[in-house]
């Protein structure tokens, strides 16, 4: 499984690529937006830190033309990006077209195995299941990342790999990794306490209080 960072914050995409445990990273207009400053630059340097992973990029226009052209416009900014677009029937033409053309495309804001079905078809790099807001209306977003599993396995749609988002805590992180989605995008906040475990830390102190009791001076 990739491991992507859902933020667009650069000290945070720094620290987590020097330990060796991000591919790529996700952004939206929102995570954009808390960050401030040139956004294009802002893109570039992601792109460059994290540099071959994929950094996905979300359109911003809404009639069909213009998204389009801006998603032609963004995939031009660095060969590592990948352009969001959501998935809504208006802008399958479009997606379809620019899949052809060579763009990669994540195809965001996906609730249901039949919408998944249609980007497989159109040969999508990523889609993007929302499994936090699906558990928001009672409705289990892990079984998504199951049935698109098997979907994606039975019909050999090799082009399309499940990015798995909109995660909220590590027990999501969790269950979407036993499912077999191909990347999870976590924020910050997950992945953080994901590192994490106390009988780690206990083991850890445990080793050196015994090694401190043999009165070894150095080693080896």
């Amino acid at each position: 499984m990739k491991i992507f960072l859902d933020t667009a914050n650069i000290e945070s995409i720094k620290h987590w690529n020097n330990k060796g445990v991000l591919d790529g990273v996700t952004t939206n207009p929102t995570l954009l937006r808390k960050e401030g400053g040139n956004v294009k630059k802002m893109i570039q340097e992601i792109c460059s830190i994290v540099s071959p992973g994929d950094v996905s990029i979300e359109v911003t226009e809404i009639e069909k033309d213009k998204v389009y052209t801006q998603a032609k416009e963004i995939a031009a900014i660095s060969d590592n990006v990948v352009v969001k677009i959501p998935c809504h029937e208006d802008y399958y033409p479009v997606i379809k077209k620019l899949t052809e053309e060579g763009i990669k495309i994540n195809v965001t804001l996906v609730f249901t195995l039949i919408q998944s079905l249609f980007m497989c078809k159109v040969g999508v790099k990523y889609i993007s299941p929302f499994i936090g807001r699906l558990d928001d209306i009672d409705s289990p977003g892990v079984e998504l990342i199951h049935d698109l599993r098997l979907m994606v396995d039975q019909y050999g749609f090799t082009k399309t790999k499940i990015l798995a988002a909109s995660i909220r805590h590590v027990k999501h992180f969790h269950d979407v990794l036993i499912a077999g989605a191909d990347v999870a995008t976590l924020p910050t906040a997950v992945l953080e306490k994901a590192v994490k475990h106390p009988l780690t830390d206990q083991g850890i102190a445990i080793f050196m209080e015994d090694w401190k009791e043999l009165g070894i001076k150095q080693f080896p």
